[in-house]
Parts: C-alpha cells; structure tokens; sequence
C-alpha cells in the first residue's frame, strides 16, 4: 500500500481538489530550533535557505567547498528537494574563514554564530509549514478537514519520502533485518535508511489497523502512552483514569518502532503488534543485526498541528488556499495534504 492509500481520520469528508508544490514556492519548510548558537564555541552554525536541493547536496557542498568531513557536518533534519527550506547546519568552526567562498546554485547562507557543540539529529522542535493549494474546488471540504485536524490532531504517519522514490527501501530493511545480502552494498546511509523506512512501514500499518478501528485517540489497556509535555511513556492499565488525558491530548497512544530497547505494550495491543511481526516474517531478534539503527521506540499515533491558520487567495483560475502550521520533528506536512485531498 502506498503512503497514499493509508485510511484517513477524515474520509468521510469529501476530498477539496487542487494542484500541490507546482514549483517550490508552494511549499516552505522552516526549522523550529531547539536551541539557537551561543556565540562561542568549536562549531559553526550555518542558517541555509535552499531552492531545489536536498540536505544530503547540501552537506556534500559544503564538504568540499571547506575542506572538511561529510561526518564533521551537523544537521537536525532532512529537507525536501522540492521546496523552498530554511534549516540550521553545523560546521567546524576552523572552517569559518572559507564559509564566505561556498557558492551552491538555489543555496544561500542568511547568517552564522558559533555554538559548542556539533548540531545532531533530532536537535530541533518542530518545523513550521506553508503550504499553497491551487485551484481548489471545494474550499468548504477543505476548512471541514482542517477544523477536525486541528481538533483531533494529525495521523503521524511516515511520509512517501520515507520510503524512496522507487517505494523499495522499506523492503531493502527487511532484508537487512534478516541478515540477507543486498543486490548493491549499501553504504552507511542507505543502511540506516532502509533499516529504519522497514520499522516506519510497520508502524504505519500499527496506525492503519487503529484508524480502521477507530481507536486512534483511545487508551486501550496495554497500550503504551507518550506524555506530550515530556515525552515519557508508561503503559496504560487503567483506561477509565487514562481515556480522559486522552481527549485531553495530555498523553496519546503510541505504535510500535520494533527494536531491542521498544517499550513493551501488554494483552492485546502486545499480540497485535506481534502479529504485524509474523506478517512480516521477521521476529524481534531480527532487529538485534540492526545494531545502534533498530534499537526501538515509540512514536505516537497522532500529533498536533501548532498554529494552526488557513487563508483563502481569488485568482483568475478560481480559489487557492493557504494552510500555515508547525509540526512537531519526525511528522509529515504531506499527510495534512492527504487528509485535505483524499487521493488515494
């Protein structure tokens, strides 16, 4: 099943229509930081805004262009090609003097500061998203299906990007997993990559089964529950106490990211989880091979969407609308389209 043609919170709302990111104006990415640059230390942090190329580009450049290790470059997160994005990247700062040189077509440095310590995956908040629809036939749909994500949050599905554009990595990680050999050795990334879009087709599979079953914002006994504020997780034994917080969002159910250090949920939650395993043909020592890249977690089954606001633009052609949001690290603003656009 493509990321596309997962079940929707909202498929009872007719989809609104309209044309996505025809060029990459229609989507902006800006990071949320988790913390901005002291001013001092042995890093450099680079705020880059980039037009039509990936973070992997990215770094490669810079590299080159400084004369330092990819492994030395620092960044919080992956961004999207076909946008235009805004996030931070850490350098040696003994590169500093040669930062003013880096030229990369569709890149520019905004600004720097130094920091102490290297910039590392997941070291940021969230990311704020603008995002342009065209031409969109049902606008009415559209503010429905918004309302209700605000309101009851988004699925945290794994985005198609997860997956790869030729929709194998996921199978690539599986084979991974079972200590089997690849067509093409991958190199370091790749591993982690496969490896981790195997444990992301799992988990949204766990999120599919919850939202065929409608207990996407249910405690179920067994069920692991992440706290919002903190993110610690405890397993759920007392749905009456727990289903409150629920509705609440104070806490929210939390699938399965298989791996040695995974906390365990109970009864029947455990046996459903165990049961995507045997589908799958793995076990959970399978994911031991993975070593440091399947350790296991949690991910929650649904997050919200920060300042939320919708705009409505009259073009010649009809009606575009203008959706504005943050999202917390690790989510995808393409599910918020999937909801609006039903199309799949």
């Amino acid at each position: 099943m493509t990321d596309s043609g997962w079940p929707r919170l909202t498929a009872e709302v007719p989809g609104c229509g309209g044309a996505f990111k025809l060029v990459p104006e229609d989507f902006e990415v800006e990071e949320v930081p988790a913390y901005l640059p002291s001013g001092e230390g042995e890093h450099l942090y680079l705020w880059v805004e980039k037009r039509g190329r990936d973070t992997r580009e990215l770094v490669r450049a810079l590299a080159a262009a400084l004369g330092v290790s990819e492994d030395d470059i620092g960044v919080a997160g992956m961004k999207d090609r076909h946008a235009i994005t805004r996030q931070l990247v850490s350098v040696p700062a003994r590169a500093e003097p040669k930062v003013p040189e880096f030229a990369l077509d569709g890149v520019q440095v905004l600004w720097t500061k130094r920091h102490g310590n290297k910039l590392r995956t997941g070291h940021l908040r969230g990311n704020r998203f603008r995002l342009r629809l065209r031409d969109v036939k049902d606008s009415g749909a559209a503010r429905e299906t918004f309302s209700r994500l605000v309101a009851q949050g988004v699925p945290n599905y794994f985005g198609e990007q997860r997956f790869g554009r030729a929709g194998d990595n996921a199978d690539l990680g599986r084979l991974l997993v079972l200590g089997q050999r690849l067509p093409k050795r991958p190199d370091r990334f790749q591993r982690k990559l496969y490896l981790s879009a195997f444990q992301s087709r799992l988990f949204n599979q766990a999120l599919a089964a919850r939202l065929h079953a409608g207990t996407l914002a249910t405690a179920l006994a067994g069920d692991v529950l992440r706290k919002e504020e903190t993110g610690g997780l405890f397993v759920c034994e007392s749905p009456e106490v727990d289903g409150p917080r629920v509705a609440a969002f104070e806490v929210s159910p939390a699938g399965p990211l298989f791996g040695p250090k995974m906390t365990a949920s109970a009864g029947a939650v455990a046996e459903l989880e165990a049961r995507l395993l045997t589908e799958a043909g793995v076990t959970p020592e399978d994911f031991k091979r993975g070593g440091g890249e399947t350790e296991g977690s949690r991910r929650p089954y649904r997050v919200r969407l920060g300042s939320p606001e919708l705009t409505a633009e009259k073009t010649a052609d009809g009606e575009d609308l203008w959706l504005t949001f943050e999202l917390p690290r690790g989510a995808y603003a393409t599910e918020v389209l999937h909801e609006l656009l039903k199309d799949g």
